[in-house]
């Protein structure tokens, strides 16, 4: 009893470890690790090495391939991509369990120890890395507590015969399957196989099946993801269960082989077992990274549709174009033109949580917005650029002009993103707003909406209408904001509506009043140019 206590405390410290360090890297990583896969679309072996590093960051090629999943559910990534990025993933988790080979365990304490100093007495940025280092450390202290709760099971007669007498390939694969598809992370079976074999319960040929079905359950993780993902994300999370159950059938039929290759391969059955591993997730490469294509079409064709995906490169910024100032200009009106379709996109999504709140739409938000930000970020440049060259003074207004609408289309973008926010801690709260309150919230909704509809047309058209119609809903806007926060007061002093609901109220009436402010700055500029 006693054992069996303190194996499930070595193990609940490592998972939590495990789900700290994951979640704490990927808010520090998560927008670099974002811009480098741009890296990864040009090239399968950039996508290859890009999901194997993603994964040794994150401590997870769960956490990998969800990020993966719902970066290609926005459209930021296409789906064909996606497949070589979570090929490279699965490799990266080879590195944690041959840290446990490497007895890293040993050391874990010190870890813990130097991680929790830093965390308590460092600077705000050293206290951050104090405490990615004390819960990698709790990572191998919890392998370390299931090393000692199983060492004394090699002297029990029961717990040996078990391990020697069941060989069938089938029970082990399901075994892994399903524990792995419990805690969501096939490093956690894997690693307790190396400590079983470094204490001589469990052979190498038991281990390898375990490996292998602990590598399908990983993909529960991603399939979960994908239910709630849309449809190239359904098939990125299809495709990564399709790898994993091609790789253990195909390692299954090579079991006769694979066991004694490996057992003549130096060191303890423990690295053979990090070898098996190893082994596995090559398999995989090798018989898929050269049919990606065949591939992406099959799964497609499993499950078909179209899905609209979003370009993360500029699409009509041109450097051949910058000797002609004039045509470099208008590319750069059309990316603008693009930029406001997409905050578009943005306020529509986020309008929709309104009514039915799904993560799935919450996140792809957040990406859409990656995109934008990223393209502000090149049309900047593309600008900078610009300026070196021989200019009219109608190019030059027209350059300044679009510095200043690349800038306000990015803060619509940011002021979605808040509103976004906002509906998802009213989900989350169970916040209701009063009818009166959801009428006066629609009818502004509605006017910034057209105000966003009415900009984005004028930067590809100057419309001295549109400008008129721009300036007179932004000042109906303020007015209809100034009235909803005098009536909310009312309604808040007669009990009709919920206090928690007040500041959330206000706040979102805020930031549809400042997306409609920018508008209005759009259609200032395009008034000003002659």
């Amino acid at each position: 009893m006693k054992e069996t206590l303190l194996l499930a405390a070595g193990l609940t410290l490592f998972l939590f470890g495990m789900m700290k360090l994951s979640t704490k890297v990927q808010q520090l990583l998560t927008a670099r690790i974002r811009g480098y896969i741009r890296y990864a679309v040009k090239r399968p072996i950039s996508g290859l090495i890009t999901g194997c590093l993603s994964t040794i960051l994150f401590q997870s090629s769960s956490a990998t391939t969800v990020l993966i999943i719902g970066m290609v559910s926005a459209g930021l990534i296409t789906f064909y991509n996606s497949l070589s990025i979570i090929l490279g993933a699965d490799i990266g988790t080879v590195l944690t369990v041959q840290l446990v080979v490497w007895h890293l365990t040993d050391v874990s304490p010190l870890l813990i120890v130097l991680g929790g100093l830093v965390w308590l007495f460092g600077r705000e940025k050293w206290q951050r890395i104090g405490e990615n280092i004390l819960y990698f450390g709790l990572i191998f202290f919890g392998l370390s507590i299931s090393a000692a709760a199983t060492a004394p099971l090699k002297g029990n007669p029961d717990v040996v015969r078990f391990f020697q007498e069941t060989q069938n390939p089938l029970w082990g694969l399901a075994l892994g399957l399903v524990f792995t598809g419990i805690v969501h992370a096939s490093v956690i079976p894997i690693s307790i196989l190396v400590i079983l074999a470094q204490q001589g319960l469990v052979s190498l040929g038991m281990a390898l099946p375990i490996v292998f079905g602990a590598n399908i359950g990983s993909s529960v993780t991603a399939l979960l993801a994908g239910t709630v993902a849309g449809l190239n994300g359904k098939r990125a999370a299809l495709s990564h269960f399709l790898f994993k159950v091609v790789g253990a059938a195909i390692c299954l039929l090579l079991l006769p082989v694979l066991v004694p290759a490996l057992s003549s391969l130096p060191g303890t059955s423990a690295q053979q077992i990090v070898y098996g591993h190893l082994f596995f997730n090559l398999v995989i490469v090798v018989v898929f990274f050269f049919i990606l294509r065949p591939t992406a079409s099959f799964i497609e064709k499993l499950v078909p549709g179209r899905e609209e995906e979003l370009p993360l490169w500029p699409e009509f910024l041109d450097d051949a174009y910058l000797d002609r100032p004039e045509e470099a200009l208008d590319a750069v009106k059309k990316e603008l033109g693009r930029g406001m379709t997409l905050v578009q996109k943005m306020y529509a999504e986020a309008m929709n949580l309104r009514l039915n709140y799904r993560e799935d739409k919450r996140r792809n938000i957040d990406y859409i917005e990656f995109v934008v930000n990223h393209m502000r970020s090149e049309i900047v440049d593309y600008l900078r650029k610009i300026s070196n060259r021989q200019m009219t003074n109608t190019s030059s207004q027209e350059l300044f002009t679009y510095t200043a609408l690349a800038d306000d289309i990015e803060r619509i973008g940011n002021h979605v993103i808040i509103v976004a926010g906002l509906l998802e801690d009213k989900f989350r709260r169970r916040i209701k707003f009063s009818p009166a309150g959801n009428e006066e919230m629609d009818v502004i909704r509605r006017r910034v909406q057209e105000n966003l509809s009415d900009a984005a047309f004028l930067i590809e058209t100057r419309n001295p209408e549109c400008i008129r119609n721009i300036t007179l809903r932004e000042d109906g806007v303020d007015e209809k904001v100034k009235e909803a926060r005098d009536n909310h007061l009312v309604r808040f002093h007669q009990r009709i509506c919920q206090a928690e609901a007040g500041p959330l109220f206000l706040e979102m009436l805020i930031h549809l009043e400042r997306i409609s402010d920018h508008c209005q700055n759009i259609a200032d500029y395009i008034s000003d140019l002659r």
